[in-house]
């Protein structure tokens, strides 16, 4: 009896249909390996990814990073926390406006524990394809938690190899972050207008052992930090000569 492709299957099933829709799923193998793409790009693929506090400037180094990858002709590309709050892991709010009040409600993402596991989740899983494909992936996520950060290196490193994820903790210290506050989001949560703000109301879990340890100091520019992590990844075997 042939399985029924998971594209077919019919989603007013109930629950019960739907807690065996895995058996429906199965994986298919590319033409076009991994090994093939990261030959034609000269550099193997990778996640690098950005954690630490709001305002600690993790975007900042992450774009300083691209752009010197780019200038050196490798293929790179950037996952931003906000930008993918737009639409991959939109709030309901923003889901309402194209769609129900249930789907909106189901499927948008606030920022409570449960909601950000689930965030870091799919980006996990965009940045673990991005990697397989050859490229180099930046990914700039407050990401809080350590469990979390750690699901998405076992996602990667499992479609790869070990070391084809590099934890970078750009270890801003808290006071630092709060006289950025680029966005004016610590004056809101102190005032509390905002909930469940990493910091201020929620827990931050710093790494134990990130790959790459940026520590805040006095006159480091963004250019610098991102020159430190370059050096990694060409010491790293990541890229290659050019």
């Amino acid at each position: 009896m042939s399985t029924q492709p998971a594209d077919n299957v019919n989603p007013t099933d109930d629950n019960s249909s739907k807690s065996d829709i895995s058996q429906n799923i199965v994986w298919h193998e590319d033409t076009v390996s991994r090994e093939r793409r990261e030959s034609n790009l000269k550099q193997r693929g990778c996640v690098v990814w950005f954690t630490g506090l709001s305002g600690c400037g993790k975007s900042t180094i992450a774009n300083e990073l691209d752009r010197m990858l780019v200038e050196q002709g490798a293929a790179s590309t950037l996952l931003d926390g906000d930008n993918v709050r737009h639409g991959l892991c939109a709030p309901p709010s923003v889901l309402a406006t194209e769609h129900d009040s249930e789907f909106a409600e189901r499927f948008g993402l606030g920022f409570s524990a449960v909601d950000r596991e689930e965030n870091i989740r799919r980006i996990g899983a965009v940045t673990g394809l991005m990697a397989s494909a050859g490229l180099v992936t930046l990914a700039a996520f407050v990401s809080p938690y350590r469990r979390d950060r750690d699901r998405v290196r076992q996602v990667v490193e499992s479609a790869g190899q070990s070391g084809d994820f590099l934890e970078v903790f750009v270890d801003t210290p808290l006071e630092v972050c709060q006289q950025r506050d680029p966005k004016g989001l610590y004056k809101k949560a102190i005032a509390g207008e905002i909930k469940n703000f990493t910091g201020i109301s929620d827990p931050y879990e710093a790494p134990q052992k990130a790959e790459i340890h940026l520590k805040f100091a006095a006159g480091m520019t963004p250019a610098d930090q991102a020159g430190e992590i370059l050096k990694q990844l060409h010491e790293r075997k990541i890229l290659q000569s050019r």
